[in-house]
C-alpha cells in the first residue's frame, strides 16, 4: 500500500555538513596557527572535532529556535529580572567554558610572577573562531567575560575577589551570589537613550555612599538602552560621578546576599544573535564599586573594547569561513546541467572570490591577534595594536554580509530555508560591524590614530612595506597608501576609504608573505591592481580557480 503512494525518490542532494573537524579542514586557520601559536596545534585538533560535531551543531540549531526569555516578576508580584535559557545555550556556554575561551589568555594570574604563554591570544583566538562556528550567539557573553578581566585589574581589591571564579573552567550559570559559584559571566552596560556611542553623554549617576575596595561604593541611578549578556554574575558600567563619567563594576547580587536593584525593562528583538540576551535596564538605586579613577571611565574600560573588537573580527572571520564551507561542500555534490555545480566555471569562479576574501580576513584577523600577543613588550606590535584593531574589525565586519549572502546564493533556495546554517549565519554577521563600534566610529578610531600617533603609523607602514617585497603591485600600491596619509584635505570625509585600503593592503601583503602564491598572486590582482569591481567571480585566471577552491576543504 505505501508504494502506491510514493511520489519520488530523494536523490541529487548533499550529505549533511556537519561532523567535520573544524581545524584540520580550515588551511588557512591551521597556517596561522603554524605560524603564531604552534604549541597550541594538537589541542585546537580537539578542540575542531568538538565545535564541529553533529552534537555541537545541534546545540547551536536549539539554542536559536529557541531564544532567552525574560521573567520579571514571579506569579505573586515579586521582582524577578531572570533570563532564562534553553539547555543548549548553557551546553554551548559550558563547551566554551571548558575550551578557556573566556579566560586562556589569564590564567597565568592566578600565579604570582607568571607571564602567559606565547601565542596565547592566537590560540585563543582560533577556539573562538571556531566556538562562532558552532553558535555565534553565545560568544558574547564569553568575550565580555574574557575583556572584563583586563578592566578589573585596574582594582586590586576587587580583583582579589572575582578573579578566581573568573579563571575558572567550569561553567555555573545558577543564579545566586558570586561567593557560592563555581565561576563567573561579566556583561557590560556603557550606551544609552540619549548618546548611543558617545558616552560622553551619559546620564546615569553615581553617588558615593561608602568607602571600601578601590573607589568604594556608589549608587547608581539611571538606565542602559543595550546591556549586554543581561543573565551575567557582574557588569562592567560607564556613569557620571563627582570627578566625572567613570567605570563601576555591578554585582547581580549584594554582599548580604540580596539582589541588586539592577531591573530589566525588555530584552531586544534582534534581527539576529537570537541565542544571545541583549537588554534594556533600569538601576533603581543599584549598588556598584569604583574601577580606577573618577572621571577616568572610557581609559578604563578602553582595554576591554580592544579585546573585544578583536572578537568581532575573528568571530567574523569564522562565520564567512563557514558560510563558504557550505557552500564549497554542497556545490560538490549538486549537479545541475549534468555537471557538478563546482565544475562549472562560472561557479568556481565564484567560490575562489569568496575564498580569497576568506583568506585574507583569517589573515588581517590573527595577525592582530599575534600583535596583541605582543604588544606587552614590543613597541612595533602596541602600533599595530592601536592602528589595526579599528582598520581590521571596520573591515572584516563589513565584508562578511556579502560573503554570506553570495555563499547562502550557491546553495539557491536550500541556501535561504531556516533548515540549514545560511539562513541563520546571514542574519548574524551584520551584529559584529554594529557591536563595539559601528563603521564610522572605526574609522574615526583611526583617524584619530594617524593624527595622534604618527611613530605609530610609521611602524606599521614599514611592515607592510617590507610584506610587500617581489610585487611592483604592492610596491605602488604602498606609495599610494603613503600618499593619501599625509594629505590632510578632506581626511575626516575619507577616513572609510583611507581604512579599507589599509586593511585591503595589510591583508594583501600579509598573503604575500605567508599564503600560497596561487592566493597571494590572485588576491593582490584582483583587489589591488584590478578593476574596480562589486560582485564576486571576476578577475580571476582560469588555472588558479581549482586550487583556490580545493584549499577550502578536503574532498
Amino acid at each position: 500500500m505505501s508504494q502506491l503512494f510514493s511520489t519520488h525518490e530523494v536523490t541529487n542532494q548533499p550529505p549533511p555538513f556537519e561532523g567535520r573537524n573544524l581545524f584540520a579542514d580550515d588551511a588557512p586557520l591551521r597556517s596561522a596557527i603554524a605560524r603564531y601559536a604552534p604549541q597550541a596545534a594538537d589541542a585546537l585538533h580537539a578542540l575542531g572535532t568538538t565545535f564541529g560535531s553533529q552534537e555541537a551543531f545541534e546545540r547551536g540549531r536549539l539554542a536559536n529556535e529557541h531564544p532567552p526569555r525574560l521573567k520579571t516578576h514571579d506569579r505573586q508580584g515579586r521582582r524577578l529580572d531572570i533570563v532564562e535559557f534553553h539547555p543548549a545555550y548553557h551546553q554551548c556556554m559550558a563547551t566554551s567554558f571548558a575550551a578557556g575561551l573566556h579566560c586562556s589568555t589569564w590564567e597565568h594570574l592566578a600565579t604570582p610572577g607568571a607571564a602567559p604563554p606565547p601565542g596565547a591570544q592566537a590560540a585563543r583566538a582560533a577556539g573562538f573562531y571556531m566556538a562562532a562556528q558552532m553558535e555565534s550567539g553565545h560568544c558574547c557573553p564569553v568575550t565580555m567575560t574574557h575583556a572584563a578581566i583586563s578592566t578589573l585589574r585596574l582594582a586590586p581589591a576587587l580583583a582579589a575577589e572575582w578573579l578566581p571564579r573568573s579563571l575558572s573552567r567550569t561553567y555555573d550559570p545558577s543564579f545566586r551570589p558570586a561567593r557560592e559559584k563555581t565561576s563567573v559571566t561579566f556583561g557590560m552596560g556603557m550606551t544609552e537613550k540619549q548618546g548611543g556611542t558617545d558616552v560622553r553623554t551619559n546620564a546615569t549617576t553615581a553617588e558615593p555612599i561608602a568607602p571600601g575596595a578601590g573607589g568604594g561604593t556608589h549608587r547608581l541611578i539611571g538606565h542602559k538602552w543595550f546591556m549586554s549578556a543581561p543573565m551575567s554574575d557582574a557588569f562592567l558600567v560607564l556613569a557620571q560621578a563627582p570627578g566625572g563619567l567613570s567605570c563601576f563594576l555591578l554585582p547581580r547580587f549584594l554582599p548580604d546576599g540580596t539582589v541588586n536593584a539592577i531591573h530589566f525593562q525588555r530584552l531586544k528583538d534582534k534581527l539576529g544573535n537570537r541565542s544571545n540576551a541583549s537588554s534594556e535596564v533600569e538601576f533603581h538605586g543599584a549598588e556598584a564599586w569604583l574601577i580606577g579613577e573618577e572621571g577616568r571611565g572610557v581609559p578604563a574600560i578602553i582595554e576591554m573594547v580592544t579585546a573585544t573588537r578583536l572578537d568581532c573580527a575573528v568571530s567574523s572571520a569564522g562565520l564567512m569561513r563557514l558560510a563558504l564551507a557550505n557552500a564549497v561542500h554542497h556545490t560538490r555534490y549538486r549537479t545541475v546541467f549534468q555537471r557538478h555545480l563546482i565544475d562549472q566555471p562560472l561557479m568556481a569562479a565564484v567560490l575562489a572570490d569568496m575564498a580569497l576574501d576568506v583568506e585574507a580576513a583569517t589573515a588581517l584577523s590573527f595577525r592582530l591577534a599575534a600583535a596583541v600577543d605582543a604588544a606587552p613588550h614590543d613597541e612595533r606590535q602596541r602600533a599595530w595594536v592601536r592602528l589595526m584593531t579599528p582598520v581590521t574589525k571596520l573591515w572584516v565586519c563589513k565584508l562578511a554580509p556579502a560573503l554570506v549572502y553570495e555563499a547562502m546564493e550557491c546553495l539557491g533556495g536550500n541556501g535561504y530555508v531556516e533548515d540549514g546554517l545560511l539562513a541563520r549565519i546571514y542574519r548574524e554577521v551584520p551584529v559584529n560591524a554594529i557591536w563595539e563600534g559601528s563603521g564610522n566610529v572605526m574609522a574615526l578610531d583611526m583617524l584619530r590614530v594617524l593624527q595622534r600617533e604618527p611613530d605609530a603609523v610609521a611602524m606599521v607602514i614599514e611592515e607592510i612595506a617590507a610584506n610587500s617585497a617581489g610585487s611592483a603591485t604592492l610596491h605602488n600600491a604602498v606609495a599610494r597608501i603613503k600618499g593619501w596619509l599625509s594629505d590632510p584635505q578632506n581626511i575626516e570625509m575619507r577616513a572609510r576609504q583611507i581604512s579599507e585600503a589599509l586593511a585591503v593592503l595589510a591583508a594583501a601583503t600579509l598573503l604575500n608573505a605567508q599564503a600560497p602564491a596561487t592566493v597571494s598572486d590572485a588576491f593582490i590582482a584582483t583587489r589591488i591592481g584590478g578593476l574596480p569591481r562589486q560582485l564576486y567571480g571576476q578577475g580571476l585566471q582560469s588555472s588558479d580557480v581549482r586550487g583556490i577552491v580545493d584549499r577550502v576543504l578536503p574532498s
